[in-house]
């Protein structure tokens, strides 16, 4: 029976636990009404200071602020720095693309300057390819000597090699006393072009012989050829005697030893 009336002690609640939330814990009597009334003491006493906070937030001044700038129109355009700043040509560059087409990008030349370039180009060389046609139809005229002409009269030569035609005409006129085919004193008329390549020989005085510096070939005075590669002996020309009693050389006519020309009446003439 001692135990029945023994009091019951009442347990503390767990740390952290909500005494609200477990009533049935809560012991009896004075004891628990006066338990719960710290927590409402606390809470009392800590809500006046964000009040306090708010109250002296409001009472401190607001720094003024500058006008607001006029916001730009910057629809469809980009607003970085980096194109702004290229969107923004100096006054040169603005003279410069002024002046460009809208699809014009080259960094060098604009279109209308490489068009004119192209179209110079193209007139020059069109004016060259007429040039060298016109410049093959009129080919250059050579002038040359006329074929037949008067040597003057048999008087004025002396017997040998005269060397006064050559130049000129291209031809040694030559006075002996007997030719090796007529076999008589006259004139025959020796063409100074070298049968082996047609160099133009020449009269060695000392030697007595026609040499032709080329590739060596030799010719006596009658025209027959006696060394180097020459093969056949230097051709004639016709000479004969015009109205006037002088002498007539006509180089479109000529004549061969190896032909049997020799023999002509006009390939010699007699005096």
């Amino acid at each position: 029976m001692a135990d029945e009336t023994k009091p019951e002690v009442p347990t503390a609640p767990p740390t952290g636990a909500n005494p609200a939330a477990t009533p049935q814990h809560a012991p009896a009597g004075p004891a628990a009404s006066a338990a719960p009334a710290k927590p409402a003491a606390v809470a009392g006493a800590a809500a006046p200071k964000p009040a306090a906070a708010a109250a002296a937030h409001a009472a401190k001044p607001a720094a003024p602020r500058p006008p607001a700038a006029p916001i730009p129109d910057l629809a469809g355009k980009t607003t970085n720095a980096a194109s702004v700043g290229a969107r923004t040509p100096a006054p040169a560059a603005k003279a410069a693309t002024a002046t460009r087409e809208p699809d014009d990008t080259s960094p060098l030349l604009t279109r209308r300057a490489w068009m004119g370039l192209a179209w110079g180009a193209f007139s020059a060389a069109t004016a060259a390819a007429l040039a060298a046609t016109g410049r093959f139809m009129f080919p250059n005229v050579l002038n040359e000597p006329p074929q037949q002409f008067k040597a003057g009269f048999p008087t004025e030569y002396g017997m040998g090699v005269d060397e006064r035609w050559k130049e000129k005409f291209g031809i040694w006129l030559v006075r002996t006393p007997d030719d090796i085919v007529a076999h008589a004193s006259g004139f025959y008329v020796l063409i100074s072009t070298c049968t082996h390549l047609g160099c133009t020989p020449n009269y060695l005085s000392a030697e007595n012989k026609i040499k032709c510096p080329c590739h060596g070939s030799g010719f006596r005075l009658t025209g027959i050829n006696f060394e180097g590669p020459a093969p056949r002996p230097l051709e004639r020309a016709r000479v004969v005697l015009a109205d006037d009693g002088q002498l007539l050389i006509d180089k479109s006519r000529k004549f061969q030893y190896e032909l049997g020309q020799w023999t002509d009446p006009e390939a010699f003439l007699k005096a």
